[in-house]
């Protein structure tokens, strides 16, 4: 009997250190989790699958029928209730265990009250007195709510929130429309939904005070991260010829990159954006390469070393590249500069790794890059648009962001068209968003510049979004994980007929055997298009 017991002891903590049900999810948990550089190398645990409820328009129902590509992506709500008297229409309800990981919104006039309720109470937890988060009332720094580079405190513009809200049962969250003109209200609420059984704590205003401390030194970690690491050390300085490389092997044994800087230098400054498209890194981990991307694309700055400042990725005013992806290995690593081009490039690399404890969590960084001239944009679904894939992938992983590089031919904005995120073979994405500049965390178009821990906009070269343009977005909490394949497409979708030159690069983690289709149809870099008015 007691032999019995002991092993039924054992088999319940099994069972609890494989399922995740045993570590409870709070919000202490996904603050510390949102800073955890090597959280998105390893499986989720405990597992969750990342949803996305949003204005989308509603007409779009499934792929090859009327209305797929669709465009009004505006106050579309699930459904209307009324509240005490009151008309709330309800724009996320989910059961649970989850978690909402962010909250992106948008409009003109705002004059109405957001509510969050949680665990199917009657009083909502959280009450926003206008349809702009800034008026939240959370007290949070400008990492984890965000106001929009079009934001005008009075009227136009938007904000998002990256503070996560952790809930046991469920979660509703409803708008009371107090403008009677037909406000445009666009919204993207991503949130996960964890495996059932998962121990969640729910979210409250109390939790928050008492973890203000936290939420602080989170704010300052995601717009001040850390470049001290420590580790081994490698430093390389080479001159590399035209269709030569220089190779980097890194140390051996079970360990994992934690910091990665290059600096390219040329001795004509005008050759410098085609080299950082036509130098590319490569990485191999154990054998097999998982990294082929040009490095300035790497970096997130699509064309030409422009500023960047996010949680995973810097670039200095010295045009110093630098990746603070963790990558973890098994045995062993090679990373590889090639030069594609015709110029000489001199390059300057510096890696950091250290011990890394490989299990059966562990996953392999991949960053894939695809690029295609004259991509056909049109204006409307009758004019019949396509979805252009940034990435198609078969096996198990998560994806975790992408930079995107645009050269527009067209003096009109060409980012009308919704992301759509694919996934284990669903009929309907699992995001189905509302705009391309509202899935990088900003509204309005065309854009300006910006910079926050998740969300860039390096490059706009001309108000009218003619020319050079990048954006970036990269993920953590809203990571998404995928157990048998994954699809990232965009609408190509304008304001006016037209075409655009794309270049995307995706970053995913995977497990072995997971394989991307750009990889095995690897797009070569070009010469850059020379910019005229």
């Amino acid at each position: 009997m007691i032999k019995l017991k002991y092993l039924a002891v054992c088999l319940l903590a099994f069972l609890a250190n494989t399922t995740g049900f045993a570590q409870q999810v709070t919000l202490t948990s996904l603050l510390q989790e949102q800073v955890d550089f090597s959280a998105v190398a390893r499986w989720p645990h405990p597992y969750y699958k990342e949803i996305q409820a949003s204005s989308y328009d509603r007409k779009s129902v499934l792929p090859g029928r009327a209305g797929w590509f669709a465009n009004d992506d505006r106050s579309q709500y699930i459904r209307t209730e009324t509240v005490n008297g009151r008309r709330e229409l309800v724009m996320m309800d989910a059961d649970g265990p989850g978690a909402i990981v962010r909250f992106w919104l948008t409009t003109f006039k705002r004059n109405g009250n957001i509510r969050i309720y949680f665990d199917r109470s009657k009083e909502p937890a959280i009450t926003v007195p206008a349809y702009d988060l800034m008026k939240s009332g959370l007290n949070l720094g400008a990492a984890l709510l965000q106001a929009h580079s079009s934001y005008e405190p009075k009227e136009k513009g938007g904000s998002t929130l990256y503070l996560p809200m952790p809930y046991a049962k469920h979660c509703k969250i409803t708008f009371e429309d107090n403008d009677p003109d037909n406000q445009p209200r666009y919204y993207q609420v991503n949130y996960r939904s964890y495996v059932a059984g998962t121990s969640v704590k729910t979210f409250s205003l109390q939790q928050l005070d008492q973890a203000r401390k936290l939420v602080d030194d989170v704010n300052g970690k995601l717009l001040h991260p850390d470049n001290a690491v420590a580790g081994k050390r490698i430093n390389a300085n080479r001159e590399i010829a035209p269709g030569k490389q220089v190779v980097i092997d890194l140390p051996k044994g079970s360990a994992a990159v934690r910091y990665l800087a290059i600096n390219l230098k040329t001795s004509n400054n005008e050759d410098y954006e085609q080299v950082l498209r036509s130098t590319i890194l490569q990485i191999k981990f154990d054998g097999e390469q998982t990294v082929w991307c040009p490095v300035g694309d790497f970096a997130g700055s699509g064309v030409g070393a422009k500023p960047l400042q996010s949680w995973y990725r810097t670039i200095g005013k010295d045009s110093l590249l630098i990746s603070r992806w963790v990558m973890p290995y098994r045995s062993a690593a090679r990373i590889s500069l090639l030069n594609t081009g015709d110029k000489s490039v001199s390059v300057s690399v510096q890696t950091v790794t250290s011990k890394w404890a490989w299990d059966a969590q562990s996953m392999y960084f991949h960053a894939n890059w695809k690029s295609e001239e004259n991509v056909v944009i049109k204006q409307n679904e009758e004019n019949k648009p396509i979805e252009w894939d940034l990435n198609v992938i078969n096996g198990k992983g998560v994806f975790v962001g992408d930079a995107l590089a645009v050269y527009n031919h067209m003096h009109k904005w060409y980012g009308e068209g919704d992301q759509k995120l694919w996934v284990d073979g669903q009929r309907f994405p699992a995001e189905f968003g509302t705009g391309t500049e509202d899935y990088y965390n900003t509204s309005w178009a065309p854009v300006v510049l910006y910079q926050t821990p998740f969300a860039n906009a390096p490059r706009a070269d001309n108000p009218d979004s003619f020319g050079h343009n990048t954006f970036t977005r990269t993920r953590n909490l809203d990571a998404v994980p995928f157990e048998k394949n994954f699809r990232y497409s965009l609408e190509m979708i304008g304001w006016e007929n037209g075409t655009a030159d794309f270049a995307a690069t995706t970053y995913w983690y995977g497990f072995k055997n997971a394989k991307s289709k750009v990889a095995e149809k690897q797009s070569q870099p070009t010469l850059l298009p020379t910019t005229k008015q």
